[in-house]
Formats: structure tokens, sequence, C-alpha cells
């Protein structure tokens, strides 16, 4: 199943936290904000994981969870958790002969 924010459940959300759990962040977000760059960067990183984390750090512009929802926004992924200054964030891979997280 394709998992979109609008039909993610709440137990689908918490498996995909406890999965993250062993995650290390991909990046970080810093005063620099959201670059193409980074936006590149993320999307390629949720094809090759469908379940990512990343750093937001203090000198980042926008509140944290704001950041988290405009990124997870302009990446068509979902924002699954913002847990202090870490998000973390769900896009179903399209690649072929993927092996896909199961959840």
């Amino acid at each position: 199943m394709i998992v979109t924010n609008e039909n993610i459940t709440s137990k689908q959300r918490s498996k995909l936290r406890s999965i993250a759990a062993n995650l290390s962040p991909i990046t970080q977000i810093g005063k620099g904000g959201i670059t193409d760059n980074l936006l590149k960067t993320l999307s390629d990183a949720l094809d090759a994981r469908e379940l990512i984390k990343v750093n937001i750090l203090e000198t980042a512009d926008e509140d944290v969870r704001n950041l988290a929802e405009n990124v997870a926004d302009l990446l068509d992924a979902v924002p699954v958790a913002v847990i202090g200054r870490k998000a973390i964030f769900y896009r179903y891979s399209r690649r072929e002969k993927f092996a896909h997280l199961e959840f």
C-alpha cells in the first residue's frame, strides 16, 4: 500500500517512529534553510531508503515543526514525527525491485 499523509494511521506512524529510532540523521538544516540542493539530497535519500531522519539546528530561521511540515510538503513526503530537533520523513520509493518497508 502506498502511504500518503492523508491515510497514514497512528499505528503506522508509531511503527515508522520505532524503525527510525535506530537511524542516524542523514543531514542537517540550519540557517541556510530549505535550498534546492537540500531538497534534492533529501529526495534522493527518500528514494533510496523511504525513511530518513534529519537534524534541525538551532540556527534554523523557522520553528522546527513548521520547517518539517514545509520540507514534507515540498518532498511530497509524510512528516512522521518531530522529536526535539530531529524530524523523521517517509515517502514510498518508486524504484523498481526495492525492498519496501513493512509496517
